[in-house]
């Protein structure tokens, strides 16, 4: 049984970002500070994270 494990941030950043609260490059930057994964942010833009 595998259990999903999800950065703190990742429900709430996911919400704001659906209600345009938060933009991609917002994100970005969660994920270059370690609050989300490269993998979050691909689960919340739809996209890869920008190198």
């Amino acid at each position: 049984m595998s259990v999903e494990v999800k950065s703190p941030m990742f429900d709430s950043l996911k919400m704001r970002f659906e209600k345009n609260f938060v933009r991609k490059d917002q994100l970005q930057k969660y994920a270059e500070y370690g609050k989300i994964t490269a993998e979050e942010y691909k689960v919340i833009t739809g996209e890869d994270l920008p190198e």
